[in-house]
């Protein structure tokens, strides 16, 4: 996960809901990335979590600050947003598989499942995907008409999937020099350019997405139909910022009992 002071109510409602539905929470190992107030995050981590097995990496924003491109969405813009795509640098190698996870989501099932997701002999990341969204909608009318770069999905079937939920072979990813490959193209649609259509498939259970709400009136939504082991508020609305402001929608209630730090984060606390 990524810190910040920004959404550390977020992340520690995040690590509580792993802890709690673990099978072997002793087991889990925390791998937390930051670009500044790392003294800061690290004592509020370790307060909170007094026996939590972790790490704090530092992600330097400057190594991405020419790879931002304008968004919608002011959060995208966020250098640490980016720091997924350099996980494999940053973390030893000993390390594996990780499970990657944004800030804003909580779990209600064994991180363990998730963690043992079957990559198949060639697949470099897992994630739900989802075929039946319009993927053409994910990049401008230029993009699809520039057959260099409309060609990139040629001889694979493109789906979407949310880059929040992410199960990682950072073995295949070093082999395959992946954090070169999305820096050549830059803001977070290119995880959808590399990698769409070359993913193992995760049950949507483990991202019920978008609870955040519409990003541009920020209206509450409801869960997708099936089961669920993952609820993710993407999207414009956070429960933290909608319960101060006592205009929750439904959903929030469920975030609620795994909220440990019930006011602002403040760098004076």
């Amino acid at each position: 996960m990524t810190l910040d002071t920004t959404y550390i109510r977020g992340s520690m409602a995040a690590i509580l809901s792993v802890l709690q539905h673990s099978s072997c929470p002793q087991n889990i190992f925390f791998h937390f990335v930051c670009s500044s107030n790392a003294s800061l995050l690290r004592a509020a981590i370790s307060n909170s979590f007094p026996y939590l097995k972790f790490h704090l990496y530092h992600f330097d924003n400057a190594t991405v600050s020419g790879l931002i491109s304008t968004s919608i969405r002011s959060a995208l813009d966020c250098p640490l947003n980016y720091a997924r795509s350099y996980l494999a640098n940053l973390l030893p190698l000993c390390v594996r598989r990780v499970v990657y996870l944004d800030s804003d989501l909580i779990l209600v099932d064994d991180i363990a499942k998730l963690a043992a997701t079957p990559l198949g002999q060639t697949a470099v990341l897992a994630a739900p995907q989802y075929c039946n969204a319009n993927f053409t909608a994910y990049f401008t009318q230029t993009f699809w008409s520039n057959p260099s770069l409309s060609l990139t999905f040629a001889n694979r079937e493109p789906c979407y999937f949310n880059t929040g939920v992410m199960v990682i072979d950072l073995d295949r990813w070093r082999h395959g020099d992946y954090t070169r490959k999305i820096e050549e193209l830059g803001s977070l649609p290119p995880f959808l350019l590399v990698f769409a259509g070359n993913i193992a498939t995760v049950d949507h259970r483990w991202n019920q997405h978008g609870l955040g709400g519409d990003n541009f009136r920020g209206l509450c939504r409801d869960l997708h139909p099936g089961p669920v082991s993952l609820l993710h508020w993407s999207g414009k609305g956070k429960p933290w910022v909608r319960l101060d402001a006592n205009r929750p929608c439904p959903l929030d209630a469920l975030w609620a009992p795994y909220d440990l730090l019930l006011t602002p984060f403040s760098l004076d606390s």
